[in-house]
C-alpha cells in the first residue's frame, strides 16, 4: 500500500533537516514506537526533526511524491494510539519547535510553537498574572500541539472549557504541504468557515500545526480545595449536579472512587484524607475575592451534607494544596501500574453520571471484570479502567470487548458519547459506529479525502 522509505528518500530527508536530526537506528527509534496507550509498539522507520514550517511542508510534499506514511508526534503522552506508526515511514518529531514566540499582556494573547510543554507555557503565563486554563494529567509532559490535536481537556473544563476555547487561529501544515494560517487574533471571526475548528481535535489527521495563536484570561488571585468523603457512591456522584443547581461553579470538580485513591495512595507511599470512605469529591474554587470563595464553600457543604457526605476537609494552604492535587495527578499512572488494563474515556450530561457510573459497575458484574473509575465529574466525563489484575486470560479474552461495547452503548444511550478528551485514534476506531451514524462518518471521510487525497497523514487513525 505505501512506499518504504529507502535510501534516495533518507537522503532528501537529511537535506532538508540536516543529517543530525534524521534517526533510523532501531535502538534510537524505540522511543518513537510507542506512547502512553497501553502496550502497543509500531516502529517507524525514519523519525525526522524539523524546527520550521518550510521543511514540515518540504517532508510532506516528498511523502505525497513517494506513497510515504507521516505521523506527527508530539510528547507521546497520548492514550488512544494517535502518535503509532501503524505503517511505518516518517515520524515527524516536533520537538524543536519548542518556543514561546509572544505572550501579549495587553490583549491577553500568546503566540506559541507546538513543542511547547503545557506546564511550561502555564507557568509562564502565570508570571505575568495571565491564565491557560487547560491542564491534562500529563501537563508536566505533553506538547500544545498533542493537546490540540486532542482538544484536551483536564480537571478545569467543567468552568473553564476545554483547549479549542482557547484557540484564535494556527499556522499549519496540509498532508499535501500547503502551508495555511487560519483564524485571526481577534476575539470574534466569521470570515469564512472555521477551519481553526476543523483541524482542533482532528487527531493529526489533517494537518500538522506549526504556531498556535492563544486567547488567555486573567489569573485568579485565591484559590481553596475541598476533599469530600462519602461512604455512599451514589450519594457521592448525585451530589454533582446539585453543586451547580444550589449555584455553585467550582473549577475543578474531580471524582475518585476508593480503588482510586487507594492506588494513589500506594503510588506515592502517603495517606490521604478519607482514603478509607467509599468515594471522594476534590473540588477546587477560584476567584477574586475571598468571600465569595467562602460563600461558595458554604453551599457545596451544605449540598454535601445533604447527601450525606461523611466528612468536608478545607485546604488553604499552598502546600496542602499542592499535596491532594499530587494526588488527584498521580491517579491514571497508578491505576495502570497495578495489572493489564483497558481505559476508556466515557463522557455524558453530568445528571446522568449516577446512571453511568450505576450502569458500568453492572457491565463489570456480568462479564467478572474489575473496574476503577474515576474523572471529571463537573463535566460528565469518566475514566473507567478495565484491569487484568486478577482475572484470568480466558475471563480476559472472551468477556473484555463485549463489555466495552455494552459500555459504550450505555453511554449514547445516556446522551453521551465515547471519548471526552483522548480521542479515537488507533485504539477505539471500531467503536465510532457506536456514537455516530453512518452518514456522519462518511462526511468525516470525504473530508479527510479532500485534505488527504493520498491517505499519507496519520494514516489508520480515527477510521476503520
Amino acid at each position: 500500500m505505501y512506499h518504504k522509505v529507502d535510501d534516495s528518500v533518507l537522503r532528501r530527508l537529511k537535506l532538508i533537516s540536516g543529517d543530525e536530526f534524521v534517526i533510523t537506528e532501531k535502538d534510537n527509534l524505540e522511543i518513537y514506537s510507542k506512547d502512553s496507550t497501553e502496550s502497543f509498539s509500531f516502529f517507524p522507520e525514519v523519525v525526522i526533526k524539523p524546527n520550521n514550517t518550510v521543511q514540515i511542508s518540504d517532508i510532506l510534499k516528498l511523502a505525497n511524491e513517494f506513497h510515504i506514511p507521516v505521523v506527527p508526534r508530539g510528547g507521546g503522552t497520548g492514550l488512544s494510539g494517535g502518535a503509532l506508526s501503524i505503517y511505518g515511514g516518517i515520524c515527524i518529531s516536533m520537538e524543536r519547535f519548542n518556543r514561546i514566540l509572544e505572550i501579549d499582556e495587553k490583549n491577553f494573547q500568546a503566540v506559541v510553537e507546538p513543542g511547547v510543554i503545557t506546564q511550561i507555557f502555564q507557568e509562564e503565563c502565570e508570571k505575568k498574572g495571565l491564565f491557560y486554563p487547560p491542564d491534562p494529567a500529563s501537563r508536566g509532559s505533553c506538547f500544545l500541539g498533542g493537546n490540540l490535536a486532542e482538544c484536551s481537556g483536564g480537571p478545569r473544563a467543567a468552568k473553564y472549557g476545554v483547549t479549542k476555547d482557547y484557540v484564535l487561529g494556527l499556522e499549519f501544515v496540509t498532508p499535501t504541504g500547503e502551508i495555511i494560517n487560519s483564524g485571526a487574533r481577534v476575539l470574534k471571526n466569521v470570515s469564512g468557515y472555521n477551519i481553526t475548528q476543523l483541524i482542533i481535535g482532528s487527531e493529526g489527521t489533517l494537518g500538522i500545526i506549526t504556531k498556535i495563536f492563544f486567547k488567555l484570561i486573567a489569573l485568579p488571585k485565591f484559590k481553596k480545595i475541598l476533599l469530600i468523603s462519602y461512604n455512599n457512591i451514589e450519594n457521592c456522584i448525585s451530589s454533582v449536579a446539585e453543586f451547580y443547581k444550589a449555584g455553585a461553579n467550582p473549577s475543578v470538580l474531580e471524582f475518585l472512587e476508593k480503588a482510586a485513591v487507594k492506588a494513589g495512595e500506594n503510588h506515592l507511599n502517603k495517606k490521604f484524607p478519607g482514603s478509607n470512605a467509599e468515594a471522594q469529591l476534590f473540588i477546587e474554587v477560584d476567584g477574586n475575592s475571598e468571600d465569595t470563595l467562602y460563600k461558595e464553600i458554604n453551599i457545596i457543604s451544605e449540598v454535601a451534607e445533604k447527601y450525606s457526605a461523611n466528612d468536608i476537609l478545607i485546604a488553604e494552604e499552598r502546600e496542602k494544596m499542592e499535596e491532594i492535587w499530587a494526588l488527584r495527578r498521580c491517579i491514571g499512572e497508578a491505576v495502570k501500574s497495578i495489572s493489564e488494563y483497558k481505559e476508556e474515556d466515557t463522557v455524558v450530561p453530568r445528571y446522568n453520571l449516577t446512571k453511568l457510573l450505576s450502569g458500568i459497575k453492572d457491565i463489570s458484574n456480568k462479564f467478572s471484570l474489575s473496574t476503577i473509575c474515576y474523572g471529571h465529574a463537573g463535566d460528565g466525563n469518566l475514566h473507567v479502567n478495565i484491569l487484568k489484575d486478577k482475572i484470568s486470560d480466558e475471563t480476559w479474552k472472551n468477556n473484555l470487548e463485549s463489555a466495552i461495547y455494552e459500555i459504550f452503548e450505555l453511554t449514547v444511550s445516556l446522551g453521551g458519547t465515547i471519548s471526552g478528551e483522548h480521542g479515537i485514534g488507533y485504539t477505539q476506531k471500531k467503536y465510532l459506529p457506536i456514537a455516530l451514524s453512518k452518514e456522519e462518518i462518511n462526511l468525516m471521510k470525504s473530508i479527510k479525502h479532500l485534505f488527504d487525497p493520498l491517505n499519507i497523514l496519520n494514516p489508520g487513525k480515527i477510521f476503520l
